[in-house]
């Protein structure tokens, strides 16, 4: 490029169409947006140190444009045939390929191959955000001003017609890392983006509405985000503004000073790259939360996009639920506080090897077995059973029972497993009570407790009932378990559920608990590993580490509780599938029963519900109403056992309503036998009561054996679950079993990943 000039005064005044296409220029991004800023920047008269010290830019650079324009107008600042490196960097596009391929030098290395750019300027940008291997693991962001150091969220989008305004939050706790393969999806990014310029294009377009349009509530957004996430940093980054172009205009409509601070997007960067790195920021930085957050995202702006010019979508007010593990909201107990200090040795069984759990393994679907047996069953040599079974058996997780007499040769020794060897506290949350079990290996429940609850409760008073509600059940259980036999802690919920970041997304009859981050803020209440699973799924994690042999293969396990759910256990191990809320039952039942809302959607079937479906029907066939307990309804636990107690006993109208109910879930189990094609059912739960139990076993049996396709081929057979009524609890206490000692040539699943490595 050839020499700055001297001289840096005013470029005159530019034609109106000159301006109109500097403006689309500088709103566009890529190279030509610095050489237009500079010339709209010059014609207000600032000099090129202003400008340089305005866009980030070096003062030759500034000067370039400068002359490029006066001497030859608008064709000066186009583009010139030219090989080599880019003429201009945009940091965002480096940032997001950097975070979306992390790898040290080697990733920057790459990006740079990627980009057409040197590894010194991908590196310099990677210092620039703070993102190189060598620096503090909180980023920095270059916005102007500069985010406050520490952690970020992308916390809120708003978008209107006259400008889109990104919020993000920061704050001093310590990063929540998640396993690799966690982060944002190629997939979910690409619909993300589509739906960004869909919504974006959309805001442009109806900016036409001009001066006199309504005023679409900023002010009251930011304002709404404080009251809603008062324990981080908020900063409002003006993303495109109609006044100004691309991140250069003023944040109107402000909340007061101190609430929101305000920012504008890093000279370096368009608006649409730099929200494609502070997703990709946020994704890498707390994956566990980043897909759903960013589906609820695209949705919202989709709406926007879409939506009729008569429609009242007049905005995108999206706004992030909260946030886990933030600075403040620590919730351990005081350290006098019953058992929070006789559990701190915990998770000290430490398995050494893939063979040792297959060993473990086989005594426990067997209960007694000699190590030839093992040998045998397993494949392994005598040599290495023997090691580790002495392994096994001098950390205590095996003991010998007494000794055999053989026809030839020494005596056999079997063993068996230590049921003291280990134990594992498990919670069930249900509408209506809280039950908490601390079991050992065996299964057998050594503590248990229940309490009361309403579907009403308050959040937070919810979260403190479950902590002190377990903590109550260790102090209970201390003389029985010992303390580095302790594993860690399994809570079983209603579905849907958000593994991945602990969320109970929407329980029935448990609204006000919606989008509560309960694992995590459980995690703050205990020095110990704590899963969180669907009730569903726990129940089919405990049936099989309980039922030993008599489970020992597939099966899908019929949850009836609050809604009907089902636990899969296929190939080996539980079936979770990609969002960990496989066996959905409810919409299957409706499918197969041929039950469609006017909308198109599979109807909520009320026969999913047994406590309130089978009172009613009941009812409805002529049995006199059961007195509801007071603070319920007809349709209330209560109601249900007496239901069950009438038809037990011969009420035609009782019996008629839990055969109809028990018609309709063995449809559903219909369509599920003919999909997976397995021979096993095992029904349980709260609602699969001795009362009931003949009616569902019946039902159920008759219909998945005499109506699938391959019917000839297999016998399902249809049984009662092993565990008892507090199913839910001692299988949420076994999945911690399940993951420490199942063994598993695949990698170990992210929401395991404070369990023993093996």
């Amino acid at each position: 490029m050839p020499e700055a000039p001297q001289d840096d005064g005013p470029v005159g005044s530019l034609p109106p169409e000159h301006r109109a296409v500097l403006h689309r220029w500088a709103e566009e991004g890529g190279p030509l947006a610095t050489r237009a800023r500079v010339v709209l920047l010059a014609a207000e008269g600032l000099r090129d140190a202003e400008i340089s010290r305005r866009l980030g830019v070096s003062r030759q650079t500034a000067g370039t444009w400068r002359q490029r324009w006066t001497s030859a107008g608008i064709d000066g600042l186009g583009h010139r045939p030219r090989t080599g490196r880019p003429a201009t960097v945009d940091e965002a596009e480096v940032v997001t390929r950097t975070l979306l391929a992390p790898g040290g030098s080697g990733a920057s290395r790459a990006v740079a191959r990627e980009l057409g750019l040197s590894h010194a300027t991908v590196a310099g940008i990677r210092r620039r955000w703070r993102l190189s291997p060598d620096e503090t693991p909180a980023p920095s962001v270059p916005t102007r001003p500069p985010l406050p150091s520490g952690e970020v969220w992308v916390m809120g989008l708003y978008v209107d017609p006259r400008r889109a305004v990104l919020l993000t939050g920061t704050g001093q706790g310590v990063l929540r890392q998640s396993a690799a393969g966690t982060v944002l999806g190629a997939d979910v990014l690409a619909g993300l983006d589509r739906a960004v310029e869909a919504a974006l294009t959309a805001a442009m377009a109806r900016g036409t509405e001009g001066d006199d349009a309504p005023s679409y509530g900023l002010a009251e957004y930011l304002a709404e985000a404080g009251r809603s996430h008062p324990d981080l940093g908020l900063h409002a980054i003006t993303l495109w503004d109609a006044a100004g172009g691309t991140g250069t205009g003023t944040l109107q409509q402000a909340p007061p000073d101190g609430m929101v601070t305000r920012h504008q997007i890093p000279a370096r960067s368009t608006w649409r790259t730099f929200l494609r790195a502070m997703i990709a920021l946020d994704s890498t930085s707390h994956p566990e939360s980043s897909r759903r957050v960013y589906l609820d995202l695209a949705a919202e702006l989709e709406r926007y996009a879409t939506a009729r010019p008569d429609a009242p979508c007049t905005a995108v007010r999206w706004l992030r639920e909260n946030v886990a593990g933030l600075p403040g909201t620590d919730r351990r107990p005081d350290s006098t506080a019953a058992g929070s200090q006789s559990w701190s040795g915990v998770n000290q069984i430490d398995l050494g090897s893939f063979n040792e759990c297959v060993v473990i393994e086989t005594v426990r679907l067997s209960g007694t077995i000699t190590r030839g047996e093992i040998a045998h069953r397993t494949g392994l040599t005598q040599q290495s059973v023997s090691r580790i079974a002495r392994s096994l058996l001098d950390r205590g997780i095996l003991i010998e029972d007494a000794q055999r007499r053989a026809t030839s040769g020494k005596p056999r020794t079997p063993v068996r497993l230590c049921g003291t060897a280990a134990h594992a506290l498990g919670i069930h949350i249900d509408p209506e009570v809280l039950t908490a079990v601390v079991i050992d290996l065996d299964g057998a429940i050594v503590r248990t407790r229940t309490r009361p609850v309403t579907a009403d409760i308050d959040p937070a008073e919810f979260v403190e009932r479950v902590a002190a509600l377990g903590r109550e059940t260790l102090a209970e259980a201390r003389g029985s378990v010992r303390e580095d036999g302790f594993l860690g802690i399994g809570v079983a919920v209603p579905g849907p559920v958000d593994i991945a970041s602990g969320t109970v997304l929407g329980p029935p009859l448990m609204s006000a608990w919606g989008d509560l981050p309960l694992l995590y803020l459980l995690q703050d209440h205990f020095p110990c590993p704590v899963l969180m699973e669907k009730d569903s799924t726990a129940a089919a994690a405990g049936e099989r580490w309980i039922g030993r042999d008599r489970r020992a293969r597939d099966f899908a396990y019929l949850y009836l509780g609050t809604g009907v759910g089902t636990g899969l256990y296929l190939n080996g191990d539980l079936y979770r599938g990609i969002s960990a809320n496989a066996g959905e039952f409810g919409q299957l039942c409706a499918i197969a029963l041929g039950r469609v809302a006017k909308d198109g959607r599979p109807e909520i079937l009320p026969e999913c519900n047994p406590p309130v479906s089978v009172p009613e029907l009941a009812v409805r066939g002529g049995m006199r109403p059961v007195p509801a307990a007071p603070g319920r309804t007809s349709g209330s636990t209560a109601a249900y056992l007496a239901v069950g107690e009438a038809a037990a006993a011969g009420d035609p109208a009782a019996a008629a309503a839990v055969r109809e109910v028990a018609q309709a879930v063995g449809r559903g189990a219909l369509g599920m036998v003919d999909l997976l094609d397995i021979d096993l059912i095992v029904l349980g739960g709260p609602f699969f009561t001795e009362d009931v139990a003949d009616f569902y076993l019946d039902e159920i049996a008759r219909t998945v054996n005499a109506f699938p396709t391959a019917r000839r081929l297999r016998r399902v057979a249809v049984e009662p679950s092993v565990l008892s009524a507090e199913a839910a609890a001692v299988g949420a206490a076994s999945t911690i079993f399940h993951a420490t000692f199942t063994p598993r040539l695949r990698g170990r699943e992210s929401r395991t990943r404070h369990l023993p490595d093996r």
